[in-house]
């Protein structure tokens, strides 16, 4: 990639994300006067990767939240394609600290036009409620598993080492749809905040190939044009993104140039932590 001309006065904000540090680094953010500015990682990608975008604006919007309330939702949508070579300033608007419950608005604007709006909410713990969850379906471990890039009909290779802070395991034993195992490549500290960013971060990685599960289509052949317009999570209950999660995918829909791509996320021991929801653009041409 090309050197970029910065502006006068702009600093430059790189980072490379090929290790778990480096991902960490990603999700750290800078106060650069009202807002919290995102690096921009080393990458072969023509426009931001979506995950990125979502992981930091949830660290941006938990940055001021009282102590004690962990993200349970967050809505975005991607309102235009990022610049991979710029860094993202992250505006957030307090909307609300009741007793339980805090939310934020966070939108994030490179070149001063706005490419992604999200609102996140907070809660503090409460214990002793109704509960119940779906099971977590039976599948292969993540050891007898190949590595997500390496399967078959896997994506081009220029794109192999950009998750490489993520160790991804693929299972083809899905019937129309994705199934993975996945975690950070090495231990993450132990912040609640930085575990749901990694994991909005991750999330992203196939819900859209969910969606073209049922079809002879793949991502990156002529014709086939596809885009994340928004993407909701919620998190269920406590995660920790260095220990092995199954994202069971699926879509239950697709029509108009759209489709919906789903998903739940489980811990090693059956647990369901958090629900993800994608609609994406999908054309053929």
């Amino acid at each position: 990639m090309g050197e970029r001309r910065r502006t006068p006065g702009e600093r430059e904000v790189r980072n490379v994300v090929a290790t778990v540090d480096g991902l960490v680094r990603l999700l750290e953010l800078e106060r650069v006067g009202d807002v919290l500015r995102g690096a921009a990682p080393d990458t072969n990608l023509q426009r931001v990767f979506g995950g990125q975008v979502l992981g930091q604006a949830l660290m941006a919007a938990g940055a001021d939240v009282p102590e004690g309330r962990a993200p349970h939702s967050l809505h975005g949508y991607f309102l235009r394609p990022g610049d991979p070579t710029t860094p993202i300033d992250y505006e957030v608007e307090m909307l609300r600290d009741g007793r339980s419950f805090s939310t934020r608005s966070v939108v994030a604007r490179q070149h001063g036009k706005a490419i992604f709006s999200s609102t996140a909410s907070f809660q503090i713990d409460e214990p002793g409620s109704i509960e119940h969850q779906d099971a977590m379906p039976g599948v292969p471990w993540p050891d007898e598993l190949p590595s997500f890039l390496r399967r078959p009909r896997a994506s081009d290779t220029a794109l192999r080492g950009e998750w490489d802070a993520l160790d991804v395991r693929y299972d083809d034993t899905a019937d129309d749809g994705v199934r993975v195992w996945l975690r950070t490549d090495g231990a993450l500290p132990d912040d609640p905040l930085l575990h749901a960013a990694v994991l909005a971060y991750a999330s992203d990685l196939t819900l859209m190939a969910a969606i073209v599960a049922r079809h002879d289509v793949r991502f990156g052949e002529p014709g086939v044009v596809a885009a994340s317009l928004d993407h909701a999570m919620w998190f269920h209950r406590a995660v920790r993104v260095d220990d092995w999660l199954l994202h069971d995918q699926d879509s239950p829909s697709a029509s108009g140039g759209r489709g919906i791509g789903r998903g739940r996320i489980f811990a090693r021991d059956g647990r369901l932590v958090a629900t993800t929801v994608q609609e994406g653009l999908v054309r053929i041409r």
